[in-house]
């Protein structure tokens, strides 16, 4: 039975080393397909794959928890299955709070000293110094160290205020409460409460980035896929381009050739009709551009390859996008139950961060993991797609909104088109959002099942009192783990709560505060969801080919929206890479609209 448990472990943690090195996979295409090609920077680089890296390694984690701490009890009997010894089971948590210290230390280091270095190492560069051999490494080097010492000095300041002052659970917030939970919180060392000082700072700063870019992002997500397909195809709008690109070259030849011979030059009437032709031939050479980029000309069989699975999968994005529309709205449903839960009935309010003893109304998504349970591993894996999903609407939202202070916007995130600055800043701010994503998705989303997965308890006295109680004929008794059960003297010995949210809990009950901002500040989020969502559903289209025209002047190719029928059309178009025969290609590209692509709708 013992080899058992750890083959059973040991997989888990397998398969968390395979998505770690797919999340390295995925943080290095995103980084090459994110930054504008002509200022990559090498350091620049390296530091954004890595910051991902670690971000998903973190968010990752948590799945990898309530497997570990769910394969320790027998779900169908309430006890701890025969290889889990009070042992064992130190040493699973002891691994999981390793790899959690670990990876939090590390995405601190990231976020408040690696990635501000390597925006100043970059800033500092100066290509006509370094030419002329005025500007060398050390110098370099001593400028960028010059400006991190502020955030040096910020993390000491940290580590020495979580080190010093006394957390408010130990002043006699938490004595009222006769729980063993509480208790075992509040037993720490001052190393660890620094660590969750500096963690409930930067988490509840997470929550507030949170609140507005993954708000708005979750909402944007899903209709990203359904307006993802375009509303004319390439090569239609190639055959309309090139027909009205000649229609205005012969134009203007006629004016040259009815002006050629005047001796007072050409009628201001003709030069101003000429003027508006040449920059019209501009735009439209533009637009000839982007249709041949989007039809892959000039490009390799791979890109051409792609161009043309990406235009065969177009349907099955918008069946992909009403059904993700379906689950962010679950996931809204459910996190406004658990918030009216938990304000409402609360074991300790606001002195232990709105801790629920257990759930008092119907929640669709922990029901849902519950369910899953039964069918080993649909819900671990169902809890890795809700965390990408978090994350992936955080990109969306960051995308969408941009870097700005206040309403003024400091850079702009676009496919191939963003700054090396910009992109170590959209890390530092996803790696805040990964806090505020933890907690979410630990104390909204699915809290019962994020705090004990799957673990149950026999609530029976035993026969005996080294014994386990039997509830082999009383399935009544099996009840599901919670934090008030937890002090329970039958369920300690059943129940293990995941380090995730022992870790989450120790902060909100130490630094309460903390836990009132991360608590109310997930009521706003789904107000900025609910209008962001309402505002892109059903504000009507703005069908305009002049914003196609704004952006490939910018340099930015985005895709055209129209009625889902002509999505269609067009999609098979693409995949034909012709026109359909007797189309009106003139009239087509007169009544052809565009709006921009996917997470810049409704904002």
């Amino acid at each position: 039975m013992a080899a058992q448990g750890y083959v059973q472990t040991s997989l888990i943690w397998v398969a968390y080393a395979v998505a770690v090195v797919l999340a390295f996979i995925a943080a290095s295409v995103t980084t090459f397909i994110w930054q504008t090609p002509r200022d990559r920077s090498a350091i620049v680089s390296t530091v954004a794959i890595i910051s991902l890296t670690a971000l998903l390694a973190t968010v990752l984690l948590l799945p990898v928890d309530i497997a570990l701490v769910s394969s320790t009890t027998s779900t169908a009997l309430g006890v701890k299955k025969d290889w889990a010894t009070p042992g064992r089971i130190r040493s699973i948590l002891l691994t999981l709070k390793i790899v959690y210290y670990s990876l939090y230390s590390f995405d601190a280091l990231l976020c408040l000293l690696v990635i501000p270095f390597s925006y100043f190492w970059y800033e500092e560069y100066d290509e006509v110094e370094e030419q002329e051999g005025n500007q060398t490494f050390g110098s370099r080097l001593w400028g960028a160290f010059k400006y991190t010492i502020a955030f040096v000095l910020l993390v000491v300041i940290i580590f020495l205020v979580g080190f010093f002052v006394p957390a408010a659970g130990t002043r006699g917030g938490g004595k009222h409460l006769d729980l063993d939970f509480f208790k075992r919180l509040l037993d720490e060392n001052h190393g660890e409460k620094a660590l969750t000082f500096g963690v409930g700072l930067l988490m509840t700063l997470g929550t507030l980035l949170y609140l507005l870019y993954t708000g708005a992002g979750l909402a944007l997500f899903p209709v990203s896929f359904i307006k993802s397909a375009p509303s004319i195809s390439a090569p239609q709008l190639s055959e309309n381009t090139a027909s009205q690109l000649e229609q205005n070259r012969e134009r203007q030849r006629q004016l040259e050739m009815r002006n050629a011979g005047r001796s007072d030059g050409m009628p201001a009437k003709d030069r101003r009709e000429l003027d508006a032709l040449a920059r019209e031939e501009r735009t439209l050479v533009r637009r000839e551009r982007l249709a041949a980029e989007a039809q892959g000309e000039g490009k390799g069989f791979v890109v051409r390859a792609w161009t043309k699975i990406c235009a065969v999968f177009r349907p099955l994005k918008l069946v992909g996008g009403i059904l993700l529309i379906v689950l962010t709205l679950i996931i809204w449903v459910s996190m406004l139950i658990t918030g009216i839960d938990k304000a409402a009935n609360s074991v300790c309010k606001e002195h232990c961060g709105y801790i629920l003893a257990h759930i008092n109304v119907f929640q669709p998504i922990n029901w849902l993991f519950v369910q899953t349970a039964k069918a080993f591993p649909i819900d671990y894996i169902l809890m890795a797609l809700l965390i990408l999903l978090f994350f992936s609407a955080s990109i969306s939202g960051v995308a969408t909104i941009g870097i700005r202070f206040l309403w003024l916007r400091i850079f702009q995130i676009r496919k191939g088109r963003t700054a090396p600055q910009a992109l170590l800043m959209a890390t530092v701010m996803l790696a805040l959002i990964t806090l505020g994503i933890n907690y979410a998705v630990a104390m909204m989303v699915a809290p019962q099942y994020a705090s004990y997965g799957t673990q149950t308890f026999c609530d029976l006295p035993p026969h005996h009192p080294d014994q386990q109680p039997d509830c082999s004929g009383r399935p009544e008794a099996i009840k599901p783990c919670s934090e008030w059960v937890d002090a329970h003297s039958r369920s300690l010995q059943a129940c293990t709560p995941t380090v995730m949210s022992t870790f989450l809990n120790r902060v909100t009950l130490n630094w309460p505060v903390f836990g009132a901002i991360d608590f109310w500040a997930q009521f706003a989020f789904l107000a900025v969801f609910l209008v962001v969502f309402l505002t892109s559903l059903f504000r009507a289209p703005r069908l305009n080919l002049s914003e196609l025209d704004e952006e490939a002047e910018a340099d930015e190719e985005e895709g055209l929206l129209a009625s889902t029928g002509r999505r269609f059309g067009a999609t098979w178009q693409d995949i034909t890479g012709r026109v359909k025969g007797g189309s009106d290609g003139a009239g087509a590209g007169a009544g052809a609209g565009a709006e921009r692509n996917g997470s810049g709708s409704g904002v």
